[in-house]
């Protein structure tokens, strides 16, 4: 394994540059959005969604990134970040809304500062959503359900998605504290099915696959936010390069350190020349023209976690690819002088299909922006691990 620290490599004049513009940045823009659940930007202004909605993590999971990095000298993140956490709490009570989300959702906020102040309600709250997540694996399948039915009449209890390899490291997190094996073999046997059935022989991964709930049987794949059934969805590769990451830095299982560098070759082998990928890169020629720099941005965090994890040989190539990905967001797509858009990264993709939120800032790429940011400058304390 890779024992060289981040905090031995020197951090890069543009690295601190982007951190304390988006400092500046985030403390206007924190202002307006408080303890609200932006989404997308329409028009240059974050859309709030209700607390319930997936994204609802990400924008405190950013403010307690910024809170960590400026120590003492904040005091405007932190405040926002807790009432976004009591906020999510009527999510969490409330039960109905839940479904496999919950480790996107309350990983950046109960989880992180359960780990930076050790607030005792902060670690209930996480460990609850922990037991809500783990209560949500299909035995026979050997996977996590996605979602609860959208509409009356819908069956969609035999869908898992790639997503959810970024919920489980919530599993991980709850058998350290609690001793309880269970959460962590939930854990692997969901991302023994990742490995077994999401990633393809050339390393490239499927978004959604449709289990028998009974017999627990693949029983078709479909596109989901991807072109389709065998295309090729940048940000389902990104959270497939993360989520293998993470699963090996939670149990140091080589198999997931294979898969990750698998996973990891394909998405820098399809990359075009600035190093932002394209929404699907198995989609037409036509729709090529949009770009999703939430999946670069993901991509990179996974790939830094990565090169932690592989010998010293191979450790700066995967560094390397996730600084130039960075950097590129950071000199090709950056907002940070647009005082007319709140989000920080331009030109990301959520969902091509439904013709939703295309070429705008997404709350989930700046998140992944800014922890990128956070693991080049050194000691951070990152959520997922």
């Amino acid at each position: 394994m890779n024992t060289i620290s981040a905090n031995r490599i020197e951090t890069a004049p543009w690295v601190n540059e982007a951190w304390e513009q988006t400092i500046n940045k985030v403390k206007w823009t924190s202002a307006r959005i408080g303890a609200e659940f932006p989404h997308a930007s329409q028009g240059g202004t974050y859309v709030l969604e209700a607390p319930h909605w997936w994204t609802a993590g990400f924008w405190p999971g950013l403010l307690w990134l910024l809170h960590e990095g400026e120590g003492s000298a904040d005091t405007t993140f932190r405040p926002i970040a807790e009432e976004c956490e009591v906020r999510l709490d009527e999510v969490l009570d409330g039960y109905d809304r839940l479904d496999h989300d919950i480790g996107f959702m309350w990983t950046l906020t109960s989880v992180i500062n359960y780990k930076l102040y050790g607030s005792e309600l902060s670690r209930r709250r996480a460990l609850k959503a922990a037991n809500y997540l783990m209560g949500r694996f299909n035995l026979k399948g050997n996977f996590i359900r996605a979602w609860n039915p959208w509409s009356e009449g819908e069956d969609n209890s035999g869908w898992a998605i790639i997503d959810c390899a970024m919920n489980v490291p919530l599993l991980h997190w709850a058998t350290r504290e609690t001793g309880d094996l269970r959460y962590s073999h939930v854990a692997e046997a969901h991302m023994g099915t990742v490995l077994n059935h999401f990633i393809r022989k050339d390393g490239s991964v499927r978004h959604i696959v449709r289990f028998d709930p009974q017999s627990g049987e693949v029983a078709e794949y479909i596109g989901g936010q991807g072109f389709g059934p065998e295309s090729a969805w940048s940000r389902g590769t990104a959270w497939a390069v993360y989520g293998l990451a993470l699963a090996a830095k939670h149990t140091g299982r080589q198999e997931y350190i294979d898969a990750a560098k698998h996973v990891s070759h394909f998405f820098l082998s399809q990359l075009p020349e600035d190093s932002v990928p394209v929404w699907d890169f198995r989609a037409p020629e036509e729709t090529k023209v949009l770009r999703d720099s939430s999946a670069g941005a993901c991509a990179a965090c996974g790939l830094l976690l990565l090169s932690e994890l592989v010998p010293d040989s191979e450790a700066f190539s995967y560094r390397n690819a996730g600084e130039r990905i960075l950097k590129s967001l950071y000199q090709n797509y950056g907002a940070f002088d647009q005082d007319e858009e709140e989000g920080l990264i331009l030109h990301g993709t959520s969902h091509y299909p439904e013709r939703k939120n295309m070429d705008v800032p997404l709350i989930y790429g700046d998140y992944f922006f800014v922890e990128g940011l956070a693991r080049l400058r050194g000691g951070a304390t990152i959520p997922w691990e």
